[in-house]
C-alpha cells in the first residue's frame, strides 16, 4: 500500500463528469494506480467507483463539484491518500468527527461554547497534516443516514451533509448527553457498518477507576486508600485512620461539590468547595457532622478517599495535570505535565476555582520537598502517568486516545494518583491564538491517522 499527501481541486462540473477524476501522472506512478479500468474512491463512508485520467505535469487530483458536494470537500484540500492494490481502492483522509454537546447558530464566534478556539485550532491542524475533521451534536443522530449533518470551517462556519467518519472523538460533556439511545445506537452502527474508530468512548467515575487499578499490583503504590462512602461505618474508620478525608463525587468534575472533613480540637471541621471559596463548618462529634452529609448521599455517590499532605506553595496544595495520549504509531505517552496551584480559600487546584497553572519544575523549585525529590520530579510524574494510563487501558473494557492524570507528591516527595479523567479539558489550559498548534492538538490527529491507517 503506497501512501501520499496530495492537494485536492474542485472543478466545474461542465470539465469533468462525478465518475471521473483526474490525477497528475507522476502521483498515479507513485501511488501504483493501474492505468487501466476503474477504481474505488473512499473517503469516511463514502464510496464512488471512478475512472482516473492522467494529467502530464499536475501534482494534484482534481474532482468535479458534483462529487465534492457528496464528500464536504471544499475548493481546494490537501489529504492523505493510499492506494489499496487488493480492492482497487484510494483512500483519501482520514475524516475526523468530533462529536459535541452543543451549538450555537447564532453566535458563530462561540458556535460550540468554550471549546470553539480548540475546534479552530483542530481545524487548522488538519489542513497542515493532511487531515478533514467536522464536528457534530447528538441533535444530528436522531435519523438513520449513511450522512452527518456538520458543521465545517472554511472562512467562516458552514453546515453541510458529510460522509460517517474514519474516527470519531467523543467530546460531550455531560453523561446525559452520552447516554442518549440515539448516540449510543449510532456509536454501534458505524462501529460494525463502516468500521469507525470511536475514542474516549465513555466517561469515567472515580470508583471504576480505583477498583479497576487495585487489580494491578504493580499500581497498588500510587492509590491512596479509597472506597465508596457507604455509610457512616467507612466514615468512622476512615476518619480514625487519617486526620483529614476527602468526600469527592464519584461522577464530579472541575472540583465540584468535594468535600474535606478533619479532626480538629473538640471535634471535625466540614470543608466545602464553593465558588467564593472554602465554606467551614465545626461539629463537636463526627456523627453530628454525618447527619450534615447523609441528605446529600440521597443524591450524589461519595467516594472517600485518604487525605494526602500535598506539598505546598505559600501554605496553597499543589497538584499536577498530566494529558498522557496514544501518538501515531497507538503507543501512550505523555504529551505534558503542569503544575496546579491552589487559589487563595480553596483547597482544590482547578483553575475553575481560581487554581494557577506553572511549569513542574517552577512549582517543585518553590515547594519544601526535600532536594532528592525534588530533582527526581521530572521522572517520576511522568512514569507515574504512563504507569497509570496503561492501567487504565488494561482494566477498563473501552477505547480511550487520551487521558487526564491528576498527581498529587506528598511533602516527603512521594507520587500519588488523585484522578483519571477521560475528557480532558480543551478550554482551561494554556491560551490559544490562530498561529500556534499546541502538540496535544497534532498527536491527536496522529492517532487518527493510525486508526485510520492513514
Amino acid at each position: 500500500m503506497s501512501k501520499l499527501k496530495i492537494p485536492v481541486h474542485t472543478v466545474h462540473s461542465g470539465i469533468l463528469q462525478e465518475n471521473a477524476v483526474m490525477l497528475g501522472d507522476r502521483l498515479i506512478k507513485k501511488l501504483k494506480i493501474p492505468a487501466h479500468g476503474p477504481i474505488l474512491l473512499a473517503f469516511g463512508s463514502f464510496r464512488q467507483e471512478v475512472t482516473v485520467i492522467p494529467v502530464p505535469r499536475s501534482e494534484n487530483l482534481r474532482v468535479s463539484e458534483g462529487l465534492a458536494r457528496k464528500t464536504g470537500w471544499k475548493a481546494r484540500n490537501v489529504l492523505n491518500a493510499s492506494y489499496i492494490p487488493g480492492s482497487r481502492t484510494l483512500r483519501l483522509g482520514p475524516l475526523i468527527g468530533v462529536l459535541v454537546s452543543r451549538e450555537h447558530p447564532e453566535r458563530p464566534e462561540r458556535l460550540f461554547g468554550p471549546i470553539t478556539l480548540f475546534c479552530r485550532e483542530l481545524t487548522n491542524a488538519c489542513h497542515t497534516q493532511g487531515a478533514f475533521v467536522y464536528f457534530f451534536t447528538p441533535e444530528a443522530l436522531e435519523t438513520t443516514s449513511s450522512t452527518i449533518s456538520g458543521w465545517v470551517y472554511d472562512e467562516g462556519w458552514k453546515k453541510s451533509k458529510l460522509p460517517i467518519a474514519d474516527v470519531i472523538n467523543n467530546r460531550l460533556t455531560t453523561r446525559k448527553a452520552e447516554n442518549k439511545p440515539s448516540v449510543q445506537h449510532f456509536l454501534a452502527e458505524v462501529k460494525s457498518r463502516y468500521g469507525t474508530h470511536f475514542f474516549n468512548e465513555k466517561f469515567l467515575d472515580k470508583t471504576e477507576v480505583f477498583d479497576a487499578l487495585r487489580r494491578d499490583p504493580a499500581l497498588q503504590r500510587y492509590l491512596p486508600e479509597s472506597h465508596p462512602l457507604s455509610g457512616f461505618a467507612i466514615l468512622k474508620r476512615m476518619c480514625g485512620h487519617y486526620p483529614v478525608v476527602f468526600l469527592k463525587p464519584v461522577r464530579g468534575s472541575l472540583g465540584k461539590g468535594i468535600l474535606r472533613i478533619s479532626r480538629e480540637e473538640g471535634g471535625y471541621r466540614l470543608q466545602s468547595t464553593t465558588p467564593l471559596g472554602t465554606r467551614k463548618q465545626s461539629y463537636p462529634t463526627l456523627a453530628k457532622l454525618f447527619q450534615t452529609i447523609a441528605p446529600k448521599m440521597k443524591t450524589t455517590r461519595y467516594q472517600i478517599q485518604q487525605g494526602l499532605p500535598l506539598m505546598e506553595i505559600g501554605r496553597r496544595p499543589v497538584d499536577f495535570r498530566a494529558l498522557v495520549q496514544k501518538n501515531g504509531k497507538g503507543i501512550w505517552g505523555v504529551t505534558s505535565i503542569v503544575a496546579r496551584t491552589a487559589g487563595n480559600n480553596h483547597f482544590v487546584s482547578n483553575l475553575a476555582r481560581g487554581g494557577s497553572l506553572s511549569t513542574v519544575r517552577e512549582a517543585v523549585g518553590k515547594s519544601s520537598i526535600p532536594p532528592g525529590a525534588k530533582e527526581s520530579a521530572n521522572l517520576q510524574l511522568p512514569r507515574a502517568a504512563l504507569a497509570i494510563a496503561k492501567g487504565v487501558e488494561a482494566n477498563i473494557p473501552a477505547h480511550f486516545g487520551e487521558l487526564g492524570i491528576d498527581l498529587g507528591m506528598d511533602q516527603s516527595g512521594r507520587t500519588w494518583l488523585l484522578e483519571v479523567n477521560s475528557k480532558p479539558s480543551k478550554n482551561d489550559n494554556t491560551p490559544l491564538n490562530d498561529t500556534k498548534i499546541r502538540p496535544s492538538v497534532k498527536q491527536m490527529i496522529q492517532y487518527c491517522r493510525y486508526l485510520a491507517g492513514l
